[in-house]
């Protein structure tokens, strides 16, 4: 009986310290890191990497201002060595170029309407990075050269594809790019000398400013108005009004067919230039694998 009672008491002391005692938490499971799902992706090839980025050489298009307007130089290679006796050990150049030269940047500053606006070099490096929303007018720039982008056109995407999310770069995809390495057809000018070529416009350019929280548009011609905004009152209302707004510009890119509707995240890093309007890029694009 003394061993019973003995039992029973130590079981009741037990259970009281048990009670009594705090609730031992689960291991906490840890977070996954931010970029691990990025990384696997890269390496699966369930993400994949496009090169937006237009080779640069002296053969490189540049635009072309009537007189007396200054124009930018183009792409000029200068060799400093070569394993030679000017460094044997070593191949190097400079080069000479504009800011505007092949698949490049447009900052705020580089137009009248953001003269007071920020340059590249004091931009934040978050705004460079975007996602794409890819307006395919191929159909419509096949019947005419001179298209140019309207609300209707943005609004028209929305529909089927939902609307522009903040900080988007709102790329408009021509099939322009194919036309980069030849100049002729990339200008495709007339008789008299004007260009031809697609690219947004005022109406456009007041929706997405005023209407839309993008970073900016971006073009596979030399420019991101079209050609026609030459002549438009103000001349280049994209530019005007895109900059004016504090938005940037991305032209002259490359490989635009490889891109989605939506999807896929725009990286376009501008060298920082003091008090630069703008620079070549190497832009790229993070896109799903189909």
């Amino acid at each position: 009986m003394y061993t019973v009672c003995r039992l029973v008491t130590a079981v009741l002391l037990a259970a009281t310290l048990a009670a009594c005692s705090p609730a031992q938490e689960p291991e906490s499971t840890p977070k996954p890191e931010p970029l691990t799902g990025l990384v696997a992706g890269l390496a699966s090839g369930l993400v994949q990497v496009v090169d937006l980025t237009q080779p640069l050489n002296a053969e490189t298009p540049i635009i072309q201002l009537p007189p007396p307007l200054a124009n930018t130089p183009g792409f000029t290679p200068h060799l400093i060595s070569n394993f030679d006796a000017d460094g044997p050990g070593w191949y190097w150049n400079w080069m000479e170029i504009g800011e505007h030269v092949g698949t490049h940047f447009d900052a705020p500053c580089h137009w009248i309407s953001g003269r007071d606006l920020p340059c590249v070099d004091v931009l934040n490096a978050d705004e460079f990075i975007g996602p794409a929303v890819v307006i395919d007018v191929t159909a419509a720039v096949s019947d005419n050269a001179d298209f140019v982008a309207t609300q209707e056109t943005i609004e028209s995407w929305e529909a089927e594809n939902g609307r522009i999310p903040e900080g988007a770069w709102v790329i408009l995809k021509t099939g322009w790019g194919a036309r980069a390495s030849d100049g002729e057809l990339f200008f495709n000018a007339d008789d008299s000398g004007m260009a031809h070529y697609p690219g947004f416009g005022l109406e456009s350019a007041t929706f997405l400013t005023t209407q839309r929280n993008i970073l900016g548009v971006g073009t596979e011609a030399v420019g991101t108005d079209a050609a026609v905004g030459a002549i438009a009152d103000p001349p280049f209302p994209n530019h005007f009004t895109m900059h004016g707004a504090g938005k940037y510009g991305l032209t002259q890119l490359a490989n635009v067919d490889q891109l989605p509707a939506t999807g896929a995240v725009i990286i376009a890093t501008p060298l920082k230039i003091e008090h630069g309007s703008g620079s070549p890029v190497r832009a790229i694009a993070l896109v799903p694998a189909s």
